[in-house]
């Protein structure tokens, strides 16, 4: 068989267990791959293995595939938009939530490369390092304070080295191998969950029964809200309506004695209950009130006037 026809056969099978893994599964991881190696694929499959498929491929097959098997089953249509970069299928039947602890799980840590792009925040603890006073060249070109402890450079505070989705440069990534520091992890990351034709972001297998029951009486309380305020009655705010009226119903009866058979043992408990007798009066206040004494004017006498104006004369 030549190279072509071997080529056109292996895309062929490729074709042939893609799709049968779609008919087969209505579950489906959408993960991404950057930085995975073959030996840490490895092991995720044989970690999965009886729960979950692993299937990797070039995004052109998997549009192709998905396209050419859309009239048989049109559920696979939302997720050709998701196929770009670097992706791969999980495909799953049942625990979701198991199968994305294992992906989380099977993480590896990595140094910094220069060029790279970095996943997450990367901050070099303060405190003894093991390399000597030679090395502070590096330091320095980074800006970072040490002082020399014990024949070795020790660094004075916590420095922010690099921030989530900046270039790893060649001076970051030639400290932290010196300082055998590997800051980032590398796995399959799940992007989007497809589950029978629907797509939703992983943190909803996050959410427990608790949560989902919480949230879902949370949306009939606002409804209810809404529809008793607008006046329009709906089967979340008829049981209010029905209370309300109810109370109006005991109420008017109470105070105006006509008699309902829901009333009767109010009234019974209100008339055997004890007599409640208005507050005596307070006595009216005979005294007077008495008058404040006036404030005596004082009288300037001539005199005083003739003192004051010679004061200013």
């Amino acid at each position: 068989m030549s190279g072509a026809d071997g080529t056109a056969a292996r895309k062929q099978q490729y074709f042939v267990k893609l799709i049968k893994l779609l008919d087969e599964y209505q579950k489906i991881f959408i993960v991404g791959i950057d930085n995975v190696g073959s030996n840490q694929l490895h092991k995720i499959r044989q970690d999965l293995r009886g729960k979950a498929v692993v299937l990797m491929g070039k995004n052109t097959m998997i549009r192709k595939a998905i396209r050419g098997h859309i009239e048989n089953n049109p559920k696979l249509e939302p997720l050709l938009p998701h196929i770009k970069g670097n992706v791969g299928f999980v495909f799953a039947r049942d625990d979701l939530p198991g199968i994305k602890k294992i992906l989380l799980a099977n993480k590896l840590s990595a140094p910094a490369k220069a060029g790279t792009i970095a996943p997450n925040d990367v901050v070099v603890p303060k405190g003894q390092t093991p390399l000597e006073p030679t090395h502070t060249a590096f330091f320095q070109a980074l800006n970072i304070q040490t002082k020399i402890n014990k024949g070795a450079i020790e660094i004075i505070n916590d420095v922010p080295l690099i921030k989530t989705g900046q270039k790893v440069g060649n001076s970051e990534a030639a400290l932290l191998l010196k300082l055998d520091i590997k800051p980032f992890q590398y796995g399959l990351v799940i992007k989007h969950v497809f589950d029978d034709g629907t797509l939703y972001e992983p943190s909803v297998l996050d959410m427990t029964d608790d949560d989902i029951v919480a949230k879902f009486r949370n949306g009939v309380k606002n409804i209810a809200t809404i529809s008793l305020a607008l006046g329009i009655p709906t089967v979340a705010s008829l049981p209010h309506s029905l209370v309300r009226g109810y109370k109006n119903i005991l109420a008017v009866s109470l105070a105006t004695g006509f008699s309902i058979p829901q009333t009767e043992n109010l009234k019974k408990a209100a008339a055997a209950g004890p007599a409640v007798t208005a507050p005596s009066k307070a006595p009216a206040k005979t005294e007077a009130k008495k008058e404040e004494p006036k404030k005596e004017e004082k009288k300037v006498s001539e005199e005083d006037e003739d003192m004051g104006m010679s004061l200013f004369d």
